[in-house]
């Protein structure tokens, strides 16, 4: 009995400690529904990235407007972002957008991707720090083509 307590008095403020540390972050999605009618319709505007191995695509109507071949091995966030934002300006009353992802994609790149099509960090004039912006936080997710 004892040694049950021991182990007790010391798994107990363990487990206490390391809850801390855990965090989960809910992430609100948009999936494709397989509704038909008005559900159905296809908007004016599509903006989709699609993730492969070799790298990102940006598409405007199922019409690629830009490749970003991978970077010593990682994709090109940057680059992406850059041109997301143009696209922000353009469409500003456009918020929806769709990450299409090739099977073997890691968990982790679709939510980098996510990040830099939902905000990006944009400098202000006279100011040190750069203001966030919400761009496209309509995301759906699904299987590239």
């Amino acid at each position: 009995m004892t040694t049950f307590l021991n182990l007790m008095v010391v798994l107990v403020p363990f487990l206490l400690i390391t809850a801390v540390f855990s965090r989960i972050t809910v992430v609100e999605l948009s999936l494709p529904s397989t509704a038909g009618g008005a559900a159905a319709a296809e908007p004016a505007l599509r903006i989709e990235v699609v993730v492969r191995n070799g790298g990102l695509e940006l598409a405007e109507n199922e019409a690629v407007i830009a490749k970003f071949p991978n970077v010593d091995g990682a994709y090109d966030l940057e680059g992406l972002s850059e041109h997301v934002v143009e696209l922000k300006r353009r469409h500003p009353d456009h918020d929806g957008a769709s990450v299409l992802l090739e099977p073997d994609i890691a968990y982790d790149h679709l939510i980098q991707v996510m990040d830099v099509v939902r905000s990006a960090e944009l400098p202000q004039e006279g100011e040190l720090e750069p203001m966030r912006v919400a761009l496209f936080s309509d995301i759906s997710i699904g299987d590239a083509p």
